[in-house]
């Protein structure tokens, strides 16, 4: 099933590695290390209008390496949305 993580972007759920939420993340060295060499790589996609809450880890279709999607929808809601995409 897919995804609506907002700004016209959608992705496939199957590649989801995981749903992170920005202000409790971000506090660790390791993620801010890990967003800055995704964004180094040029692997994150903005998919936020405004500030990001949330950023989501998916696997880049046949490749070896991660794309991050920075997203203004919580990780709350986008869990929702994940589950009700999976029951259908």
């Amino acid at each position: 099933m897919y995804l609506y993580i907002g700004n016209d972007v959608v992705i496939n759920t199957k590649d989801i590695v995981g749903i992170f939420d920005s202000d409790n993340t971000t506090v660790s060295k390791a993620t801010r290390k890990f967003l800055n060499l995704s964004e180094k790589k040029g692997s994150i996609i903005n998919a936020a209008a405004d500030i990001p809450k949330s950023f989501v880890v998916c696997r880049d279709k046949g490749k070896d390496k991660n794309v991050t999607y920075l997203c203004q929808l919580s990780p709350a809601t986008l869990q929702k949305r994940r589950d009700m995409s999976n029951q259908s």
